[in-house]
């Protein structure tokens, strides 16, 4: 059975919020009370997610931003706290998972796209949060790492660094704002059961039942499960947690 939170009365933000961690985030999100900002480059899906929230009772909104765009991301903050009056909560999730590359052939652009999205997309989300919260003077982020920001693996270097470098970031913003009212943490989910990993599984990047083997727990993860760990990040029952990088990754990091 997992915890019950009430979130009524404040607004959560979340990126990649489409499908996979960041819809079920943001279901939890909803389903606790909060109002929700669903921020994702799919507008078709991020559109649908909304409806269905929408559908459901619940208070949303779809805003179309690609993280990589500073611009974009500071108009959709700005969007949200003008829609829902504050910003209390943020699970900036959005990220990629470039194909496997031997470092010595890995090329710029890619290397480039994938900090765009994974590492400059968190530092700008985390960036234009903070510009309310701190005016707030209270609110809670959470960054999403990955075991990629824990470990490495061979063919993912330029994945890892990214994941590496969101907790660094979060890290040095919580030391920032821990006084100021902001708690900033990590989450580090290990193969999760999404669409992004089913995608992997059907190139032949990822055998489903060796992921599973290397994690203690001899499953795959679900997003749901990760929702929770964000909640609770969010929630009064984490209020002296600050620059953690937690992970949720079924003792795969416990080796």
């Amino acid at each position: 059975m997992n915890p019950t939170y009430d979130f009524t009365g404040q607004a959560a933000f979340v990126t990649g919020a489409s499908s996979g961690m960041g819809l079920a985030t943001a279901r939890a999100f909803a389903e606790a009370g909060a109002a929700v900002a669903l921020a994702d480059i799919d507008r078709t899906a991020v559109s649908a997610a909304v409806n269905e929230l929408t559908d459901s009772g619940h208070r949303a909104l779809a805003l179309v931003c690609d993280v990589s765009d500073e611009d974009q991301l500071a108009t959709a903050v700005d969007r949200m706290v003008e829609t829902f009056g504050r910003l209390d909560m943020a699970y900036n999730n959005a990220g990629i998972m470039p194909p496997p590359t031997d470092a010595a052939d890995e090329s710029a652009e890619q290397f480039d796209r994938v900090q765009a999205i994974n590492l400059r997309g968190i530092w700008a989300s985390m960036k234009h949060e903070l510009r309310h919260m701190r005016d707030q003077g209270s609110g809670a982020i959470v960054n999403c790492s990955s075991l990629g920001g824990l470990v490495g693996n061979p063919g993912r270097a330029a994945y890892h660094a990214t994941k590496h470098g969101v907790i660094g970031l979060t890290k040095s913003a919580a030391l920032e704002y821990g006084a100021r009212g902001v708690r900033i943490n990590a989450v580090c989910p290990g193969t999760i059961a999404t669409p992004m990993v089913d995608a992997m599984v059907e190139r032949r990047e990822l055998d489903r039942n060796q992921a599973a083997a290397g994690q203690a727990i001899d499953r795959l993860g679900t997003a749901e499960e990760i929702a929770q760990a964000v909640l609770w990040l969010c929630s009064p029952g984490s209020s002296y947690v600050t620059g953690v990088a937690l992970p949720v990754d079924g003792g795969y990091t416990a080796q």
